[in-house]
C-alpha cells in the first residue's frame, strides 16, 4: 500500500501537465466553455458519461443543453425530444428517461437545488457514489474521490491500492490521502488515463510517476 507522501506527490507531478482536469465532457484545454461548471451541468453531464467516451458526453451534453439549459426546462421536456438529443452518449432512452425524472424530483423536491449530501443525491436516478463525487468535487468544491474506471484501474496498476471494485477503492483511497486532495484524484488520474496510462497499452516510457508505479517499475 502507498504511503501518504507517495500519492500526495504523485498528484504534484500530474498536475503540472493536467492543470485542474475537468467533469465528464469537459476538459481543460477549454472544450464545452459555455457550460458552467455548477451543479446542474455537472450532474446531467455525468449522468450522460456513463458507459461512453467523453467525445459522445461532450457531444450529446451539447446537443441537449443548446435546447433545454435549465432544471425547468428539462423537466417540462417532451422525454422523447431528451432521448433524441442525448442518443450520441449511448443508452438514450434510459439515460434521456433519467434525466427528466431527475429535473422533475429537482424541481418539485429540492426546489431546483441540487443537494449537496451524498444519500440525497443518490436518490436521483441514475445517480450512483460515482456521480454524487463528481458533482461534489467539480461543482460545489466539497472534497470528495469519484472513481471511475480510469481511476480505480490506475489505483490498482500503481499498486496504491488493492480493490475489486469501485467503491472499495474510493474507500480505500480515503485512508491513503489527505482529504484536501481527495478531488486532485479524479482530476489527474482521468486525464493521465486518457494520455499516458491508457487502458490497453500504457506508455510507461513517457510516465513522469513511473518510479511510484508497481507495473511501471515491473515492466
Amino acid at each position: 500500500m502507498a504511503k501518504n507522501k507517495d500519492i500526495t506527490k504523485i498528484l504534484d507531478i500530474l498536475s503540472e501537465d493536467y492543470n485542474r482536469g475537468a467533469y465528464p465532457g469537459r476538459n481543460s484545454e477549454g472544450l464545452n466553455p459555455e457550460w458552467p461548471c455548477d451543479p446542474f451541468h455537472v450532474l446531467i453531464a455525468t449522468i450522460l458519461s456513463q458507459r461512453t467516451r467523453d467525445d459522445n458526453t461532450r457531444k450529446a451534453s451539447d446537443n441537449l443543453f443548446r435546447k433545454y439549459d435549465s432544471i425547468d426546462a428539462i423537466a417540462d421536456a417532451d422525454p422523447e425530444d431528451v432521448i433524441e438529443l442525448v442518443h450520441p452518449a449511448g443508452f438514450p432512452r434510459q439515460k434521456g428517461v433519467a434525466i427528466v425524472k431527475c429535473c422533475q424530483m429537482l424541481r418539485d423536491e429540492y426546489s431546483c437545488e441540487v443537494p449537496s449530501d451524498t444519500d440525497e443525491m443518490m436518490k436521483l436516478p441514475m445517480v450512483g457514489r460515482k456521480t454524487a463525487a463528481c458533482v461534489r468535487s467539480y461543482a460545489m468544491d466539497i472534497p470528495s474521490i469519484c472513481v471511475d474506471t480510469h481511476v480505480h484501474r490506475i489505483s490498482n496498476l500503481m499498486g496504491l491500492v488493492k480493490t475489486k471494485n469501485p467503491e472499495e477503492t474510493e474507500f480505500a483511497l480515503m485512508r491513503i490521502t489527505p482529504e484536501e486532495r481527495w478531488s486532485d484524484i479524479n482530476r489527474y488520474l482521468v486525464r493521465h488515463g486518457q494520455v499516458v496510462c491508457l487502458p490497453n497499452h500504457p506508455h510507461c516510457d513517457e510516465c513522469k510517476v513511473r518510479e511510484f508505479c508497481k507495473y511501471g517499475k515491473e515492466n
